[in-house]
């Protein structure tokens, strides 16, 4: 009997050494949304501080690997994150930064001519609104989109942590779903939309239909590539603290591709205000 407790007593004590260790070898992921331009709720002083309390071994960046010097020092620092992670690293100089955008986004979006058309497109669409010319239901889809962005002004007016949450996730994909998913209902069944085109910088024509079209797609395949771009990092610093910084409207869609990818690895997802 006594030799049973023994052995009940060594695989508790066992058990607990291993859950221990496995604990202190995860590797946490802290995604933070932000807002790239200061203003009085949210400036590089207040992302510094949020810093300061996580303590990340990596900090991930929205940004191009040709942003970096091959020691992946910045080239500039002009926003928020990059204010912030700078004056980071030089205080703690053991801090690594690492991009984590998709390579090119800027000039793939030119190439491909999605720019200037999505931003024309919206306009357009917005004319016809105005001008009572959408059927009822293109109307409805337009007035949707328009109100989805009200409350997103509200919490972008807020503490961080009010866009840093499940209800702030929510808000942000339910306005993204407007605009990448059903205003593609409007420009891909209106014939003036496949009449008005742009010249790519190939000299190629692309119509306002084609590439707002390309321009939707573009949202997701931006996202999950940041997302595996992230994994790749992870993978490489097992272990670490590793704070991801990006626009806040990116945040929902992130994470919930690191959940996907992360299933069943010894990774964490956590919240900066929860450590």
């Amino acid at each position: 009997m006594k030799t049973n407790i023994v052995v009940f007593i060594l695989c508790i004590l066992f058990y607990s050494c291993k859950t221990k260790e496995q604990t202190a070898t995860e590797t946490e992921i802290i995604v933070i949304g932000t807002q790239h331009k200061p203003v009085p709720n949210f400036n590089p002083e207040i992302l510094f501080n949020i810093l300061e309390n996580v303590k990340p071994d990596l900090i991930l960046l929205e940004l191009d690997s040709i942003k970096f010097t091959s020691d992946f020092r910045l080239k500039e620092v002009r926003e928020n994150e990059l204010i912030a992670a700078e004056k980071y690293r030089l205080k703690y100089p053991k801090t690594k930064l690492r991009p984590f955008e998709f390579e090119g986004r800027n000039q793939y979006r030119i190439d491909h001519g999605m720019r200037p058309t999505d931003g024309l497109t919206l306009r357009f669409v917005d004319s016809l609104y105005k001008a009572d010319l959408l059927t009822s239901s293109e109307a409805e889809i337009f007035k949707a989109y328009q109100d989805a962005l009200d409350p997103l002004i509200d919490i972008a007016a807020q503490d961080p942590k009010e866009w840093n949450n499940t209800i702030g996730d929510s808000l942000c994909e339910h306005r993204q779903f407007y605009q990448y998913k059903m205003i593609p209902k409007i420009t891909n069944s209106r014939e003036e939309f496949a009449h008005k085109f742009i010249t790519k910088p190939n000299g190629e024509k692309i119509s306002y239909r084609d590439g707002y079209q390309l321009w939707a797609n573009f949202w997701d395949l931006r996202n999950q590539t940041m997302a595996k771009n992230i994994m790749t990092i992870s993978e490489k610093n097992k272990g670490k603290r590793i704070v991801v910084l990006c626009g806040f409207m990116h945040r929902y869609y992130i994470l919930k591709e690191l959940k996907r990818l992360t299933k069943n690895k010894n990774i964490v997802l956590k919240e900066y205000y929860n450590l």
